[in-house]
């Protein structure tokens, strides 16, 4: 099986130096039919990635820059009076597109971020008594900044659970930041879109034949339970630290997230390690932690190692694959 998105990543990596993981993880996000939430200090191309990646599929992409003074009728839309005819009209906002660029999310309140709910979620919006469906294939991927309190907002727990996964971004390598100045100094190459969006979505059916056995469904499961409970796993000393763990759209995400993975990287069946590898993106926004963990400088990823080392994985045995 080739790779379908090898020519799409290759024309963002035309445009963005370095980043291997986050541009995989989009792929995998475009794939599994998932949102992708991206984490990092300014100035490391977040916003530029989503922009390249949506200009290499030929779809249609809107960018919302949030701000504090935004209200939910920006986002989806809202009726509006015509005094000429006396009648109301429904006005969709930018939500009704294939690609979303949610860009710094967190500067806007809960309430617009609420907004995004039902969008990201069912696909559709609901205005008054109407309900309109979104453009398909649909993506949210939404950028935040974590050092920067002056103006922003927490996401809500309900939203944050909605993203398949959260990708933290970090500073490029000197040899990356090198090469990244030296294109700074030339003209900026379009990208060239290499997909449609017909073919995102029949790429999107051919991953999901993709096979996963049992064991690694229950791989997820019991990788899922102990970020609950930790003691579950042999990790008592680790239950003070968690308030409340990931949940069962975590499986979910891990399970066709792997199977997304083991499609792009050119395999007919997933394997644990797919899993495995997706597991600290996929969950490090889920778990909650105590204020003991804050204390004690415990973040979500010391949690989710732990469980990783302690959790066995399964010996799958591919037969006739």
């Amino acid at each position: 099986m080739t790779n379908p998105l090898e020519q799409v990543l290759f024309e963002v990596k035309r445009t963005i130096v370095g980043q291997d993981v986050l541009l995989e993880r989009m792929a995998v996000a475009l794939l599994a039919d998932g949102h992708l939430l991206v984490e990092g200090v300014p100035g490391l191309a977040k916003t530029l990635a989503v922009k390249s990646l949506a200009a290499s599929i030929a779809g249609q992409f809107q960018r919302i820059q949030f701000t504090p003074d935004l209200v939910p009728a920006d986002l989806v839309g809202t009726r509006v009076y015509r005094q000429h005819t006396g009648e109301f009209q429904t006005e969709l906002g930018p939500v009704f597109t294939n690609l979303l660029l949610a860009d710094e999310i967190n500067r806007a309140p809960a309430k617009v971020q609420s907004a995004l709910l039902e969008v990201m979620q069912e696909h559709q919006v609901t205005i008054g008594r109407e309900t309109f469906p979104v453009p398909e294939p649909f993506l949210v991927m939404a950028t935040e900044n974590p050092i920067e309190s002056e103006g922003t907002y927490p996401l809500p727990e309900a939203q944050v659970d909605r993203f398949m996964m959260k990708v933290v971004v970090d500073y490029p390598s000197r040899e990356e930041e090198h090469a990244i100045v030296d294109r700074a100094l030339r003209p900026p190459e379009p990208t060239q879109p290499m997909l449609s969006t017909d073919d995102l979505v029949a790429m999107r059916g051919r991953a999901r034949e993709v096979y996963v056995d049992p064991a690694i469904v229950d791989y997820a499961v019991r990788l899922v339970a102990a970020t609950r409970s930790p003691g579950t796993a042999g990790l008592g000393e680790l239950d003070r630290y968690v308030t409340y763990g990931a949940s069962p759209r975590a499986s979910i995400a891990l399970v066709t997230g792997a199977r997304a993975l083991a499609f792009l990287r050119g395999r007919e069946y997933a394997l644990p390690q797919d899993l495995s590898e997706l597991a600290l993106d996929v969950l490090r926004h889920r778990v909650v932690l105590s204020y003991e963990a804050l204390a004690d400088d415990v973040d979500p990823d010391t949690v989710i190692t732990r469980v990783l080392g302690a959790v066995r994985a399964p010996d799958v045995v591919l037969q006739n694959r």
